[in-house]
């Protein structure tokens, strides 16, 4: 399960209406594209503070604009509860909370090892999926024939008139588009921290300034300029770069006693407890406490 501690103040008045969303085998984006279309209102109407995958049960504050209170509270959708928070001026957006509570239950396992709460701070898998940052890197390269082909694979919904790729890619949410663009600097920046003793490294996108051998050589591989993220044909989904630490220590860790795992005979499970700064993920954690 994981919780959101959140930064978001709810009030009695507001142009946006505040949410707790709920969900279970379903992505965070998947739900709010499904509220979108339950509700009536564009997708671009919802936002939430931080993108849950579809494994995850979680619980998360979210906005719309354009939906009553009573809508709201009459909305019954399978794997997806909504609880009604309150109202505020602005929509919830991405980086506004302080991080996720998690509480996760390891299986199939022979004994506890020793768990260390510092770990290599690297994006998880679930932020790439199977073709995420491969259709990212085509953005940034310009090669939006191969990007729209790989999109169209994976939502069908998405026609292609002509050649007129430019125009398929801009047929998609924003919000969508930059996923994937961020998934691609995601993916070059696990690369330089794998390789790197560095305590903080740049998230390569346009103004970075590239000052470690690293990250240069890796770019130098991938033939990218950090110039190449300005994207004047889609400039809605021009990247900035950034930085992000290598390390982090996840933080209330607590780790429950062995038990007989009833999934898995003859192994056992332990539950645990912690919590990490936003845009730390917690598969990450436990994949690198388990090696």
């Amino acid at each position: 399960m994981v919780y959101e501690v959140s930064t978001v103040k709810t009030g009695s008045s507001g142009k946006f209406l505040y949410f707790r969303l709920l969900k279970q085998d379903v992505s965070s984006i998947e739900a709010l594209r499904r509220l979108s279309v339950v509700w009536h209102v564009p997708f671009g109407s919802l936002s939430c503070a931080g993108i849950k995958d579809k494994k995850a049960v979680s619980e998360q504050i979210c906005s719309v604009y354009g939906v009553a209170r009573e809508r709201i509270e009459q909305t019954v959708l399978q794997n997806i509860k909504i609880i009604f928070l309150g109202y505020g001026d602005e929509p919830v957006h991405l980086g506004q909370l302080e991080g996720n509570k998690f509480r996760i239950v390891v299986r199939n396992l022979d004994n506890l090892p020793k768990i260390v709460p510092k770990f290599r701070n690297l994006f998880g898998n679930q932020r790439f999926s199977v073709s995420n940052a491969d259709i990212g890197r085509h953005i940034v390269r310009r090669e939006f024939k191969e990007a729209a082909s790989l999109i169209i694979g994976l939502y069908p919904k998405i026609q292609l008139q002509g050649s007129d790729y430019v125009g398929a890619l801009r047929r998609l949410p924003r919000r969508l588009l930059l996923f994937f663009i961020h998934a691609y600097q995601s993916l070059l920046w696990n690369k330089a921290a794998m390789l790197s003793n560095a305590d903080v490294l740049p998230i390569v996108g346009f103004g970075t300034e590239v000052n470690d051998d690293v990250t240069r050589q890796i770019l130098a591989d991938e033939k990218l300029k950090p110039s190449d993220f300005v994207i004047r044909e889609l400039p809605e989904v021009s990247a900035e770069g950034s930085e992000r630490a290598v390390w982090v220590e996840v933080k209330d860790l607590k780790v429950g006693s062995l038990e007989p795992d009833e999934c898995f005979p003859g192994k056992n499970k332990v539950q645990l407890e912690f919590f990490l700064p936003k845009g730390c993920y917690a598969t990450e954690f436990i994949r690198q406490a388990l090696q």
